[in-house]
């Protein structure tokens, strides 16, 4: 199989522009239609549908672009194993990350990655709802849980420590909790489809459940940001990661609900990326990069 027309259709799948993607590689518009039909012809399948306004991958295409892309990968790395690789970082690099965390951490030291490596492209996909990285098409994701899927690998970045927290305008109007069981008279903002944590006592062999079993939630949202805002504006009492709200704690606009009990679900933050053979120099150098500016001792734990 001509990887060289591999190329061209990972292209086509990324710019949904045949013409614009054999440019890209150097090819004049007949030659891509010309390469790409027959890689199609060549597989049986229609990888790409296309029409006068728009190009748009086939079922079959999405199915087949992440082989695509494994084969180019491993043939890169076949490269650079005797010594050809060009030794230049490229390509466009696709990174999904929680908006809250990464308007925070990551998109501030952006530029510094991308002074280092000119020659990479970053398209962000933002969003607390986890994408398929496969079916996506996502190169690297940050995320908050352990992997489950075999398909997956992935790197510790940092811990990821849960606090429950309120408004002082809230704790004035509704009183501060002190015992678990006090929740079931408070408001609760809640993640949507969120797990459910044990609550355990720092001085005692007690293990409670956030949010109660009784408890209703007032709030319920699919955004980081918009439940930290909802609390700040003393809407009720949430469960926050402290990277997310350790400055809100530290200047007073939010405290800490029932300080004794500590979340106990070993969370931590995690690079995760599809499992292969070789990792892709673009999606090592920024694994590398993120280490090391966010892990090791994190901003949010640096005294």
């Amino acid at each position: 199989m001509d990887t060289e027309s591999l190329r061209l259709f990972v292209k086509v799948a990324e710019i949904l522009n045949i013409s614009a993607a054999g440019r890209l590689l150097g090819l004049a518009p007949a030659i891509a239609s010309t390469r790409l039909a027959k890689l199609e012809k060549q597989l049986g399948v229609d990888l790409v549908h296309r029409s006068t306004r728009k190009v748009a991958l086939s079922t079959e295409g999405e199915r087949f672009l992440p082989f695509a892309k494994e084969i180019l990968l491993q043939q890169d790395a076949a490269l650079a194993a005797i010594g050809r690789d060009t030794g230049e970082v490229r390509g466009v690099l696709r990174f999904a990350a929680p908006s809250t965390f990464a308007q925070l951490y990551v998109a501030p030291i952006l530029p510094e990655f991308l002074e280092r490596y000119p020659l990479v492209e970053l398209e962000l996909k933002l969003s607390d709802r986890q994408l398929n990285l496969i079916e996506s098409g996502i190169d690297l994701a940050l995320r908050n849980s352990a992997i489950q899927d075999s398909d997956l690998r992935a790197r510790k970045l940092a811990d990821d420590k849960r606090i429950l927290c309120a408004s002082p305008g809230y704790l004035q109007k509704y009183g501060m909790p002190k015992h678990p069981a006090d929740l079931n008279t408070h408001q609760m903002i809640v993640f949507k489809e969120g797990q459910g944590r044990k609550l355990v006592a720092s001085n005692q062999s007690l293990t409670c459940r956030f949010p109660p079993l009784n408890s209703k939630a007032r709030v319920i949202c699919d955004d980081g940001t918009s439940m930290k805002v909802a609390t700040l504006a003393g809407a009720g009492i949430s469960m926050n990661a402290y990277w997310s709200i350790h400055q809100e704690l530290k200047d007073g606009t939010l405290q800490r609900v029932l300080p004794n009990y500590e979340i106990e679900d070993q969370s931590a933050i995690w690079l995760v990326y599809p499992k292969a053979n070789a990792l892709s120099a673009k999606v090592r150098v920024f694994i590398d990069f993120l280490v090391e500016k966010i892990g090791d001792l994190p901003v949010w734990q640096a005294k």
